[in-house]
């Protein structure tokens, strides 16, 4: 689905102070319950950017940290 997530502000938040072309923003039990949103140029979107894979990367970092008993990126 294309439009405003949930928590399409926060992400507009982080993408103008991150100064970047694409953000995406996933919230875990926040204050609108959990939910993501994901917002940029649609070139860049489509072009510059692999949705999948980079889930797929953040995944298996998340795992190797759990793995090896730390604690994954200040969770």
């Amino acid at each position: 689905m294309l439009g405003p997530g949930k928590y399409d502000d926060v992400c507009t938040t982080a993408r103008q102070m991150a100064g970047a072309e694409v953000a995406l923003v996933v919230i875990i039990n926040g204050k609108q319950g959990s939910g993501f949103s994901m917002q940029g140029d649609a070139h860049a979107l489509l072009g510059h950017l692999d949705v999948a894979e980079l889930l797929e990367h953040v995944a298996l970092t998340l795992r190797q940290d759990l793995d090896h008993g730390g604690n994954p990126h200040g969770l």
